[in-house]
């Protein structure tokens, strides 16, 4: 049991850091334009959902999605505001105030999406979809009344 905990909070702590890292590269990139299209937007949007979608598909743990949704908004605060030498990388426009909230609202989307997993399953017989005929598929693991 206590190498169990000792796993999660690993993986907490490796997907924190590797969300640092996508919300890092994806706000460097924001700002990238190909005429009037907002192009790094979208390729860091995706790349951060993307990644937030696998870590929660492939660990079906919401604190894992919690922890690389912190690390990349924590990032992306750190990196938003002035640097040592004055410089700053998420300048205060409408880009800027996207991106900050659009990092959020990923994160947000990603870990509230309910586990459909739970939901009990129906298989619809035959090709014909408008048939009344279904077949439930019992949960084997379930008590049997």
């Amino acid at each position: 049991m206590r190498e169990n905990w000792i796993a999660r909070v690993l993986s907490w702590v490796g997907v924190l850091i590797v969300g640092g890292v996508f919300g890092v590269a994806a706000t460097i990139g924001h700002s990238v334009m190909i005429g009037w299209f907002p192009a790094g937007m979208v390729v860091g949007a995706i790349g951060c959902a993307a990644f937030l979608i696998a870590v929660r598909s492939l660990t079906r743990d919401r604190w894992a999605t919690l922890a690389a949704g912190l690390g990349m908004l924590g990032t992306v605060v750190i990196v938003s505001g002035r640097g040592p030498g004055g410089s700053v990388l998420v300048q205060n426009d409408l880009l800027g105030q996207i991106w900050g909230y659009l990092v959020a609202g990923i994160a947000l989307v990603v870990i509230a999406w309910p586990d459909l997993s739970r939901l009990p399953r129906t298989v619809i017989a035959g090709s014909d979809a408008a048939a009344d005929e279904t077949v439930s598929v019992r949960d084997e693991t379930a008590p049997r009344s």
